[in-house]
């Protein structure tokens, strides 16, 4: 796993400030932990992370300082994934050194951020912004 604070981090981490073509799904990630906190939701409910991305979450996942809203007694994992032409159906998973070749690549890719608890399987999307389509600075059209 990558380490704790690198030079992505306002990219994969918890916070940055907004920018255009990102979207970020915190009120929807608040709400529903809320909803497991009064006993609206049960466990299986909110933790039902599929083994492939508990995998990723070991093998590419970028370790935080965010402790899990669920069991909270493990730290989570950002998982970054790829999705776009050229690219496998189910996406790429991506590591926090490929977004500087991602952000050259020829069309635009949609990238979406997962946070992921690999010992309760809790996992939310976060963020989901694009990259590429550029060239030399401009837009390809």
């Amino acid at each position: 796993m990558a380490s704790v604070g690198s030079g992505s981090e306002s990219f994969w981490g918890a916070g940055g400030p907004p920018q255009p073509g990102r979207l970020e799904y915190r009120l929807l990630r608040e709400s529903t932990v809320r909803e497991y906190k009064r006993g609206r939701l049960g466990r299986l409910d909110v933790c039902d992370a599929q083994p492939e991305l508990l995998r990723v979450a070991r093998n590419l996942g970028r370790q935080t300082r965010t402790e899990c809203p669920i069991c909270e007694e493990s730290k989570l994992v950002h998982v970054s994934f790829a999705f776009g032409p050229r690219l496998p159906p189910s996406g790429r998973a991506i590591s926090p050194g490929d977004i500087n070749a991602l952000m050259r690549h020829r069309t635009e890719l949609a990238c979406y951020v997962v946070e992921v608890c690999v010992d309760c399987a809790w996992n939310h999307l976060l963020r989901m912004f694009t990259v590429g389509g550029r060239v030399g600075g401009r837009a390809v059209h």
